[in-house]
Protein backbone atom coordinates (compact mmCIF):
# COMPACT_ATOMS: atom_id res chain seq x y z
CA UNK A 1 0.00 0.00 0.00
CA UNK A 2 1.07 3.54 -1.08
CA UNK A 3 1.74 6.13 1.97
CA UNK A 4 2.13 9.00 -0.40
CA UNK A 5 -0.43 11.57 -0.13
CA UNK A 6 -2.32 12.59 -3.34
CA UNK A 7 -1.73 15.75 -5.57
CA UNK A 8 -4.41 16.99 -6.87
CA UNK A 9 -6.59 19.08 -9.13
CA UNK A 10 -9.95 20.02 -10.38
CA UNK A 11 -9.56 18.72 -13.74
CA UNK A 12 -7.48 15.93 -12.60
CA UNK A 13 -10.27 14.92 -10.14
CA UNK A 14 -12.52 14.94 -12.18
CA UNK A 15 -10.73 13.17 -15.14
CA UNK A 16 -10.68 10.50 -12.06
CA UNK A 17 -14.45 10.45 -11.17
CA UNK A 18 -14.77 9.87 -14.71
CA UNK A 19 -12.48 6.91 -15.20
CA UNK A 20 -9.79 5.86 -12.99
CA UNK A 21 -8.07 3.83 -14.99
CA UNK A 22 -7.79 6.66 -17.48
CA UNK A 23 -6.72 8.88 -15.14
CA UNK A 24 -4.33 6.33 -13.78
CA UNK A 25 -2.81 6.14 -17.66
CA UNK A 26 -2.64 9.87 -18.31
CA UNK A 27 -1.94 11.61 -15.52
CA UNK A 28 -0.23 9.16 -13.05
CA UNK A 29 1.41 6.56 -15.63
CA UNK A 30 1.62 9.15 -18.48
CA UNK A 31 1.67 6.50 -21.01
CA UNK A 32 -0.85 8.13 -22.94
CA UNK A 33 -1.61 11.81 -23.84
CA UNK A 34 -5.19 12.58 -24.42
CA UNK A 35 -6.51 13.01 -27.89
CA UNK A 36 -6.73 16.62 -28.12
CA UNK A 37 -9.83 17.76 -30.20
CA UNK A 38 -10.91 20.42 -32.52
CA UNK A 39 -12.90 22.15 -29.60
CA UNK A 40 -9.93 21.53 -27.40
CA UNK A 41 -7.47 23.64 -29.43
CA UNK A 42 -10.15 26.34 -30.07
CA UNK A 43 -10.54 26.52 -26.44
CA UNK A 44 -6.77 27.18 -26.03
CA UNK A 45 -6.09 29.64 -28.00
CA UNK A 46 -9.13 31.96 -26.85
CA UNK A 47 -7.94 31.65 -23.34
CA UNK A 48 -4.50 32.46 -24.84
CA UNK A 49 -5.88 35.52 -26.62
CA UNK A 50 -8.30 37.02 -23.66
CA UNK A 51 -4.89 36.36 -21.32
CA UNK A 52 -2.93 38.58 -23.54
CA UNK A 53 -5.43 41.29 -23.84
CA UNK A 54 -6.49 41.19 -20.10
CA UNK A 55 -2.87 41.47 -18.72
CA UNK A 56 -0.72 43.02 -21.49
CA UNK A 57 -3.74 44.73 -23.90
CA UNK A 58 -2.56 42.82 -26.87
CA UNK A 59 -5.18 43.57 -29.62
CA UNK A 60 -8.02 40.39 -29.73
CA UNK A 61 -7.62 39.06 -33.39
CA UNK A 62 -10.86 39.66 -35.48
CA UNK A 63 -12.49 36.20 -34.94
CA UNK A 64 -12.10 37.54 -31.21
CA UNK A 65 -13.34 40.60 -31.04
CA UNK A 66 -17.15 39.43 -30.72
CA UNK A 67 -15.55 38.53 -26.72
CA UNK A 68 -14.17 42.20 -26.14
CA UNK A 69 -17.20 44.01 -24.86
CA UNK A 70 -17.45 41.40 -22.32
CA UNK A 71 -13.28 41.44 -21.37
CA UNK A 72 -13.88 45.56 -21.50
CA UNK A 73 -16.38 44.78 -18.61
CA UNK A 74 -14.40 42.94 -16.56
CA UNK A 75 -11.76 45.86 -17.40
CA UNK A 76 -13.38 48.53 -15.35
CA UNK A 77 -14.38 46.31 -12.12
CA UNK A 78 -12.61 48.40 -8.87
CA UNK A 79 -9.89 46.34 -7.97
CA UNK A 80 -5.96 44.79 -8.11
CA UNK A 81 -6.03 42.05 -11.61
CA UNK A 82 -4.49 39.48 -11.66
CA UNK A 83 -4.70 37.20 -14.89
CA UNK A 84 -3.55 33.30 -14.93
CA UNK A 85 -2.92 33.45 -11.34
CA UNK A 86 -1.64 30.06 -10.21
CA UNK A 87 -2.53 28.70 -6.28
CA UNK A 88 -1.49 26.13 -4.43
CA UNK A 89 -2.10 24.78 -1.29
CA UNK A 90 0.02 22.21 1.08
CA UNK A 91 -2.02 18.99 2.66
CA UNK A 92 -2.23 21.48 5.73
CA UNK A 93 -4.20 23.84 3.62
CA UNK A 94 -1.62 26.82 3.77
CA UNK A 95 -0.32 28.98 0.54
CA UNK A 96 2.83 27.17 -1.28
CA UNK A 97 4.42 27.97 -4.86
CA UNK A 98 2.75 26.35 -7.85
CA UNK A 99 5.93 24.58 -8.43
CA UNK A 100 6.57 23.52 -4.54
CA UNK A 101 7.49 20.05 -4.64
CA UNK A 102 4.92 19.51 -1.68
CA UNK A 103 1.92 20.69 -3.03
CA UNK A 104 -1.10 18.94 -2.55
CA UNK A 105 -3.93 20.73 -4.49
CA UNK A 106 -2.93 23.45 -7.19
CA UNK A 107 -5.25 25.71 -9.75
CA UNK A 108 -5.09 28.77 -11.92
CA UNK A 109 -7.47 31.10 -11.76
CA UNK A 110 -8.18 33.25 -15.33
CA UNK A 111 -8.91 35.98 -13.40
CA UNK A 112 -8.96 37.33 -9.98
CA UNK A 113 -9.50 40.73 -8.80
CA UNK A 114 -9.18 41.77 -5.34
CA UNK A 115 -10.92 44.82 -3.62
CA UNK A 116 -9.75 44.94 0.04
CA UNK A 117 -12.40 42.39 1.41
CA UNK A 118 -14.31 41.23 -1.56
CA UNK A 119 -12.69 39.23 -4.60
CA UNK A 120 -14.02 37.50 -8.07
CA UNK A 121 -12.97 34.73 -10.08
CA UNK A 122 -13.80 34.18 -13.05
CA UNK A 123 -13.30 31.09 -14.94
CA UNK A 124 -13.34 31.58 -19.05
CA UNK A 125 -15.41 28.92 -21.18
CA UNK A 126 -15.38 28.66 -24.91
CA UNK A 127 -17.70 25.57 -25.15
CA UNK A 128 -21.49 25.00 -24.27
CA UNK A 129 -23.30 26.85 -21.44
CA UNK A 130 -25.59 23.48 -21.19
CA UNK A 131 -23.91 21.75 -18.79
CA UNK A 132 -21.72 23.90 -16.22
CA UNK A 133 -19.87 22.85 -13.83
CA UNK A 134 -19.79 25.51 -11.17
CA UNK A 135 -17.89 23.07 -8.49
CA UNK A 136 -14.45 23.93 -10.13
CA UNK A 137 -14.93 27.85 -8.70
CA UNK A 138 -15.40 26.64 -5.07
CA UNK A 139 -11.78 25.15 -5.43
CA UNK A 140 -10.97 28.29 -6.83
CA UNK A 141 -12.34 30.31 -3.94
CA UNK A 142 -11.00 27.86 -1.02
CA UNK A 143 -7.43 28.13 -2.83
CA UNK A 144 -8.01 32.22 -3.25
CA UNK A 145 -9.25 32.48 0.79
CA UNK A 146 -5.62 31.50 1.49
CA UNK A 147 -3.89 33.45 -1.04
CA UNK A 148 -5.84 36.53 0.07
CA UNK A 149 -6.47 35.91 3.90
CA UNK A 150 -8.06 39.68 3.78
CA UNK A 151 -10.76 38.46 1.42
CA UNK A 152 -14.25 37.69 3.08
CA UNK A 153 -16.26 37.66 0.51
CA UNK A 154 -16.00 35.87 -2.97
CA UNK A 155 -18.42 36.19 -6.37
CA UNK A 156 -17.44 33.59 -8.64
CA UNK A 157 -18.28 33.21 -12.32
CA UNK A 158 -17.86 30.91 -15.12
CA UNK A 159 -18.10 33.60 -17.83
CA UNK A 160 -18.77 31.27 -21.28
CA UNK A 161 -17.97 33.71 -23.71
CA UNK A 162 -18.89 32.86 -26.62
CA UNK A 163 -22.86 33.26 -24.90
CA UNK A 164 -22.03 36.20 -22.75
CA UNK A 165 -23.55 34.38 -20.13
CA UNK A 166 -22.19 34.07 -16.52
CA UNK A 167 -22.87 30.97 -13.59
CA UNK A 168 -22.21 32.68 -10.73
CA UNK A 169 -21.61 31.17 -7.36
CA UNK A 170 -20.96 33.59 -3.89
CA UNK A 171 -18.72 32.52 -0.96
CA UNK A 172 -17.99 33.32 2.72
CA UNK A 173 -15.04 33.00 4.55
CA UNK A 174 -17.20 31.30 7.30
CA UNK A 175 -18.57 28.61 4.83
CA UNK A 176 -14.80 27.23 4.21
CA UNK A 177 -15.06 23.98 6.78
CA UNK A 178 -18.56 23.49 4.32
CA UNK A 179 -17.01 23.99 0.73
CA UNK A 180 -13.69 21.83 2.35
CA UNK A 181 -16.62 18.95 3.08
CA UNK A 182 -17.82 18.47 -0.38
CA UNK A 183 -14.59 17.88 -1.77
CA UNK A 184 -13.93 15.27 0.87
CA UNK A 185 -15.86 11.67 -0.31
CA UNK A 186 -14.18 12.18 -4.06
CA UNK A 187 -10.87 12.63 -2.29
CA UNK A 188 -10.98 9.68 -0.59
CA UNK A 189 -11.72 7.42 -3.24
CA UNK A 190 -8.54 9.32 -5.10
CA UNK A 191 -6.71 8.23 -2.48
CA UNK A 192 -7.84 4.64 -1.87
CA UNK A 193 -6.92 3.87 -5.46
CA UNK A 194 -3.53 5.31 -5.00
CA UNK A 195 -3.34 3.48 -1.33
CA UNK A 196 -4.34 -0.09 -2.91
CA UNK A 197 -2.77 0.90 -6.63
CA UNK A 198 -6.60 0.06 -7.78
CA UNK A 199 -7.72 1.86 -11.06
CA UNK A 200 -10.99 0.35 -12.68
CA UNK A 201 -12.55 1.33 -15.74
CA UNK A 202 -15.62 2.90 -15.98
CA UNK A 203 -16.85 1.84 -19.31
CA UNK A 204 -19.15 4.83 -21.08
CA UNK A 205 -20.08 5.91 -24.66
CA UNK A 206 -17.38 8.24 -24.56
CA UNK A 207 -15.00 4.96 -24.69
CA UNK A 208 -14.26 5.35 -28.15
CA UNK A 209 -12.56 8.92 -27.75
CA UNK A 210 -10.25 7.62 -24.78
CA UNK A 211 -6.50 7.44 -25.56
CA UNK A 212 -5.97 4.35 -23.43
CA UNK A 213 -6.23 1.95 -26.28
CA UNK A 214 -4.76 -1.09 -24.17
CA UNK A 215 -7.89 -1.05 -22.46
CA UNK A 216 -10.65 -4.13 -22.62
CA UNK A 217 -13.22 -1.26 -22.89
CA UNK A 218 -11.68 0.27 -25.75
CA UNK A 219 -13.27 0.95 -28.87
CA UNK A 220 -12.27 2.27 -32.17
CA UNK A 221 -14.45 5.10 -33.53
Amino acid sequence: MSSTTVKWSYSGLKQYLNCPKQYHEVKVLRNYDINVTEQMRYGTEVHSALEDYAAAQIPLAKDYLRYKPVMDELASIDGAHYNEYRMALTVDRLACDFNDANYWVRGIADKIIVDKDLAYVIDYKTGSNRYPDPKQLQLMSLMLFVHFPDVKNIKAGLLFVAHNTFVTREYKRADIPKLWEDFAGDLERLQGSLDNNSWPCNPTPLCGWCPVKQCEFHKER
